[in-house]
């Protein structure tokens, strides 16, 4: 049964009905698609699409998986049954791997640019998604890849510069440390390497080194040795990175890499959709 929220997308495209094709279209016509990439990428949404049509009464037949490689003008996938039901789901689907692919295409573009640098380091999205698209653009990183770091603010705690401003950092941490799980894992947000090695004596999980130069990650990742702090902490660097600056980033020794570029700037991967009237 498909998702309700895909669903909800679904009915907020069609309205009250499909006009055009309920008006020039006979109800019962059957027909046959294709899927087709025109363009070489990482195809994503395949079993997101699969879901919707076959929720549809529509047969279909998928000639690529999620995270494989499409070629140029290679078929993705067929569907067969109602012409109507066809025309009428092809623009939302269509979106949905659209937008999907693209994520996927430019993740795994990332990720292979930063494991030629350094195979330990994991690159990962952040939050910034569109509302309501959250869950398919993270599960998109996935495919392509990546990491999908946090999904929801109680997936992990996370002292952001905002809530230093308010409150500090000492006295932040002493209250997370209070209140929340322990199965939670505690991320601290730093400009500077006083408030990373600071964050690291209160027993930070993650430290995410914000904004920095590779020069500057490099330097607290140093003084992080000196005083053994290195090894107790995650070290992610984020903010600002982009494709052309991952790898000089990757060959600091930071964990982790998180672009919201990959969700927020990813060029949709271009596929469109061709119908023929069954004989």
């Amino acid at each position: 049964m498909m998702i309700e929220y895909l669903k909800k997308y679904i009915m907020e495209d069609i309205g009250v009905e499909d006009i055009t094709t309920n008006s020039i279209i006979k109800k019962n016509m059957k027909a046959s698609a294709k899927i087709l990439a025109r363009e070489e990428g990482i195809i994503a949404g395949v079993r997101i699409a699969e879901e919707i049509f076959k929720d549809f009464n529509l047969e279909c037949i998928t000639y690529k998986d999620d995270g494989e490689k499409v070629a140029k003008d290679e078929c993705v996938m067929r569907i067969k049954g109602n012409a109507r039901k066809i025309l009428t789901l092809e623009r939302s689907v269509l979106n949905i791997m659209m937008r999907m692919s693209g994520i996927a295409t430019i993740t795994n573009k990332i990720v292979n640019k930063v494991k030629s640098v350094n195979p330990k380091v994991i690159v990962a999205c952040t939050r910034k998604t569109t509302p309501g698209m959250q869950w398919l653009e993270k599960l998109a990183v996935k495919i392509g890849g990546g990491d999908t770091h946090r999904f929801r603010l109680d997936d992990c705690a996370m002292i952001k510069d905002n809530h230093l401003a308010l409150v500090g950092l000492e006295k932040a941490m002493k209250m997370l440390k209070k209140k929340v799980s322990f199965t939670k894992k505690i991320e601290v947000e730093v400009e500077n390497i006083n408030d990373a090695i600071l964050a690291a004596k209160l027993g930070a999980d993650i430290i995410l080194l914000d904004n920095m130069s590779p020069k500057e990650i490099k330097m607290v990742i140093n003084e992080l040795k000196k005083r053994n702090l290195r090894n107790k902490v995650i070290l992610e660097a984020s903010g600002n990175i982009k494709p052309n600056t991952v790898q000089d980033y990757a060959r600091t020794g930071v964990d982790v890499i998180s672009l919201g570029f990959i969700t927020h700037s990813a060029p949709a991967l271009d596929l469109s959709l061709e119908i023929e009237k069954d004989l």
